[in-house]
């Protein structure tokens, strides 16, 4: 278990040297940024790997394991956005709603055993892809206002809503937000193993029992994506005045 260990410390190690020595000779700003988020995800797995033992297997742990998750995913999307009232009550909401109704499609219709672990499982990886769908979709919407805005200028003073004059644009943000999870659906099996997948394999289960799993999962991705992505440019829509610059 130590030399196991040893040898994935000083893998790891060499992957984020490389990683940053090639942002670093190419001149890429904050080269350093992804060895630092690797780094912080080991403290955070560290810490959560712990705290599972004994969550796991209780309901209320679960849920507040997940409502802590929701709460950090949102608030990360939001800072990509831009931090304002609105947009976190926009976050919140648009990813709210989008992961209550596709998890419990998931359990009512008994796709997934109603059980803390299975929820917390799913529930995390539901989270986790709503947060990058709707970072994409905020800055996507944002970034095509800011690049047409004399389109959109021109709607307007032709009697165009505010949200009229955008209406093309959140559309386009909608499907620009959901391409790396459809790009991910329809290469599973054939690009990708998918690590609800390979996880389940690992656990003992059947590679049918498996695949079944990951389907569901892909699905719950895509619907909670596309309620997220829709609420979202519907919500940022009526623009009145040029959008900031993102970060």
């Amino acid at each position: 278990m130590t030399s196991v260990l040893l040898n994935s410390i000083i893998g790891v190690v060499l992957l984020m040297a490389l990683a940053t020595g090639v942002l670093w000779v190419y001149g890429a700003p904050k080269h350093w940024a992804p060895a630092l988020a690797v780094l912080r995800g080991v403290v955070q797995l560290a810490i959560l790997s712990v705290i599972l033992t004994g969550v796991i297997t209780n309901g209320f742990w679960v849920a507040l394991a997940l409502l802590v998750m929701f709460t950090v995913a949102s608030v990360t999307a939001v800072r990509r956005i831009h931090w304002t009232r609105d947009h976190a009550l926009m976050i919140f909401t648009a990813m709210g709603a989008g992961i209550v109704v596709t998890l419990t499609i998931v359990f009512v219709t008994g796709t997934i055993e109603f059980s803390p672990r299975y929820v917390l499982a799913i529930g995390g990886i539901v989270i986790g892809n709503s947060m990058t769908i709707a970072t994409l979709a905020g800055r996507r919407f944002t970034e095509l206002v800011r690049d047409r805005w004399d389109q959109v200028e021109a709607w307007m003073s032709l009697g165009a809503t505010p949200r009229q004059s955008t209406r093309d644009l959140a559309r386009d943000a909608v499907y620009a937000a959901l391409i790396p999870s459809t790009d991910q659906t329809k290469t599973t099996g054939l690009v990708t193993l998918p690590g609800a997948f390979v996880g389940a394999i690992f656990g003992g289960v059947s590679p049918l029992e498996a695949g079944r799993f990951q389907i569901v999962v892909l699905a719950a991705i895509m619907a909670a994506g596309a309620i997220t992505a829709v609420i979202i440019a519907t919500w940022m829509a009526p623009v009145r005045v040029k959008p900031k610059a993102l970060v």
